[in-house]
């Protein structure tokens, strides 16, 4: 059975290939409705333990992650769920970190790097992928 995000519900980004994944900051509270199956986390140090799966990657604010290659893996990870499960990628604020994730994912899904960013601009966060370093992460994904 497929649990999926409500495309409607905010924060929820519905990938080129039809994936939806929800993008948000922690620093908000716990949107109301359906909880993850599945969460990564970017953050400089780790987060509070949540009630469902979840990977931390070691990833400062307005940087890029500690570990790229396992940030790589996470997020593929979490792209092949995001096909049967409901994902969530959270950083603090929910823009720049979350941002340049969910344009990872999209490169993932098919897109080139400067498409992808464009993308989740459009779709998710207009201030998205905040840094160039962040820009090149998402570059050095294809």
């Amino acid at each position: 059975m497929r649990r999926e995000w409500d495309p409607a519900e905010t924060g929820v980004l519905r990938l080129p290939s039809g994936r939806l994944v929800r993008g948000r900051g922690l620093h908000r509270s716990l949107p109301e409705g359906e909880l993850p199956d599945f969460g990564v986390y970017l953050l400089a140090g780790p987060p509070i333990p949540m009630e469902w799966e979840s990977r931390w990657i070691r990833w400062p604010d307005f940087r890029t992650p500690r570990d790229p290659d396992l940030a790589r893996e996470v997020l593929y990870e979490a792209w092949v769920r995001a096909g049967r499960y409901r994902v969530e990628i959270a950083c603090g604020r929910g823009r720049g970190r979350t941002g340049t994730a969910l344009a990872c994912l999209a490169v993932v899904d098919g897109l080139t790097p400067s498409e992808a960013i464009d993308y989740v601009r459009r779709h998710y966060h207009p201030r998205a992928v905040e840094t160039p370093w962040q820009r090149r992460f998402v570059e050095r994904t294809a």
